[in-house]
């Protein structure tokens, strides 16, 4: 079965993923060099001397500020655009230079770049065709928060590559959205009938996921053009931050609650809150800090990273029958999630793919929390179905007499007092029943017990109470309507074979009257006991019958 699952779901991931290996764009990214800027450099200066700027440093080295970028020598014709990843940025101004020493230049701020915005966040500007071909292209970047570099991913594609890009990219978010809204509709449907609380938690984690895929992918800023490109990129780490700590709610409600006792339970809390306090920090207070709390929200993000490993040891420890669909539609995305957060550490390279991992890592986690969800709901009522088996069982063992079967007093009581009607009760007696034990012993005795309850049952009427109401005492209500003839009862009872043969006789005593209250039981019994006596007294094996005393005389 975890073959056929794995296979099942590799197979739809690089179905989603295969057509959009390289949608950020078709051609090559660019190589480019950077240099912190300073008040003297003009533009004609570094886009004759590329010496002054260092192509060899990681950009995450140079920290927060205002920066040149240059391309390597270029030589394109016809209409391009240029295109760049969003980064945290104030101000960007882009000097295209042509083989006829043309500058064509553009200065886009926040909001420019939100009107310019391609699908994968890419920030695409249009160049018209020149008779001269393109050679160079200068960007000034000023404010660079450098969260993710200063510049980053710069390619020049023709207007057919660039349409390219987007088509295949709306149809990766729109693959992942259309899977969050039917996951989102399956669980709610779900949380409404069931009412667990990883069912709401689940759709928590979905919909903050929606609203990453939302402005990660840029398309909030197509529905939203006047919006800041950073106030997005704060929508973003908000987001991912709800995805986070709704993911361990999620966690935390799935498992058996010892898998999160003591300790761990404890230290979860703190990491979640932690997580809690970081978004909310870079969400407010980011243009402020923009590098500091980036590196707070990534130190807390790898903190409820890092939690998960003792976690699912702790679930391995306890044995929960959960570890397994949660290790494997957690795996992957708590994987790419660490080397997410390395990259943004620049612990590793950035790559375009790498930084929107989260939108592969959940696609992952979406199809097969769909199969752990649905186990964990199998499990429940498994659950539920063993406690109601239990409680059926403990209650027909608080009910019946175990030597028999039949009801016992308690139950018999509850059931025969409050019948309309008149009612016949039957008070039946095993005759020498000591001798009999004495003579097979008590295992014969018990038999001969069973035998004569399948006897009672068996010649009663449907609707009619049978019980053992004491050591070899037992008692039948019917009411008067019911064919029920004492007599039979004690020819069955000769002809049939007792246990080493032995010969059993029993002796009944009835009364008729109404047994609406417990008096009226109490009555009936003392009336009904009387006929017993009778029957005993006068040799036994036979059938008395009284009335009760207001009624007529014995």
């Amino acid at each position: 079965m975890y073959r056929v699952i794995l296979s099942s779901v590799l197979f739809s991931i690089l179905a989603l993923f295969a057509p959009a290996a390289d949608a950020a764009g078709v051609s090559k990214a660019l190589p480019v060099c950077i240099v912190r800027a300073q008040p003297d450099m003009t533009v004609h200066q570094l886009l004759q001397d590329r010496a002054a700027f260092d192509c060899h440093s990681s950009q995450g080295a140079f920290k927060r500020g205002d920066f040149w970028a240059i391309s390597p020598p270029i030589r394109r014709t016809g209409p391009v655009a240029l295109r760049v990843a969003s980064l945290w940025q104030n101000r960007v101004t882009f000097y295209a230079l042509y083989g006829d020493g043309k500058i064509v230049s553009a200065t886009l701020d926040q909001h420019g770049a939100s009107r310019h915005m391609q699908l994968g966040a890419i920030i695409e500007f249009p160049l018209a065709a020149r008779a001269a071909p393109l050679v160079r292209v200068l960007w000034h970047v000023e404010d660079a928060g450098n969260l993710r570099g200063i510049l980053r991913d710069a390619r020049i594609e023709t207007p057919d590559q660039s349409i390219s890009a987007n088509l295949r990219l709306a149809a990766l978010y729109a693959a992942f959205a259309g899977l969050c809204i039917a996951m989102l509709t399956y669980n709610l449907a779900l949380w409404v009938v069931m009412r667990h609380r990883f069912l709401i938690a689940y759709c928590a984690m979905v919909s903050a996921m929606l609203l990453y895929a939302l402005s990660s992918s840029g398309a909030l800023a197509w529905a939203w053009p006047d919006i800041a490109n950073n106030d997005r990129i704060r929508i973003n780490y908000l987001a991912l931050g709800i995805a986070a700590v709704a993911a361990f709610a999620f966690a935390r409600a799935f498992f058996e609650p010892r898998v999160f006792a003591g300790r761990l339970g404890h230290l979860a809390r703190i990491t979640s809150g932690g997580m809690i306090v970081a978004t909310l920090a870079f969400a407010l207070f980011a243009p402020a800090a923009p590098w500091v709390l980036d590196r707070v929200f990534a130190f807390a993000f790898m903190a409820q990273m890092t939690l998960a490993a003792p976690l699912l040891w702790r679930a391995w420890r306890v044995r929960s029958d959960y570890l397994w669909m949660f290790w494997l539609a957690w795996g992957a995305p708590i994987a790419l999630a660490c080397l997410r957060v390395a990259s943004s550490l620049s612990l590793i390279g950035w790559s375009f793919w790498l930084d929107n991992s989260t939108i592969a890592s959940m696609t992952i986690e979406a199809l097969l929390s769909s199969i752990a969800v649905a186990y964990r709901i199998r499990m429940l009522n498994r659950e539920r179905d063993a406690a109601r088996e239990g409680e059926i069982a403990a209650r027909l063992l608080a009910d019946t007499d175990p030597l028999t079967g039949l009801l016992n007093r308690r139950a018999f009581l509850n059931d025969v007092i409050g019948r309309s009607g008149e009612q016949t009760l039957l008070i039946a007696d095993l005759d020498h029943f000591k001798r009999v034990n004495e003579t097979i012993g008590h295992d014969g005795g018990d038999e001969v017990l069973r035998v004569f309850a399948k006897t009672l049952q068996d010649s009663l009427p449907p609707g009619a109470a049978v019980a053992r109401i004491g050591g070899e005492e037992f008692a039948v209500v019917a009411s008067v309507e019911s064919s029920i003839e004492p007599r039979d009862i004690l020819a069955k009872l000769r002809a049939g074979r007792m246990p080493y043969d032995v010969t059993v006789t029993a002796s009944i005593g009835t009364c008729t009257g109404p047994l609406l209250r417990e008096v009226d039981w109490k009555a009936l019994y003392a009336c009904a006991d009387r006929a017993l006596f009778e029957a005993k007294s006068a040799g036994r094996d036979r059938v008395r019958g009284r009335q009760l005393p207001d009624r007529c005389a014995a």
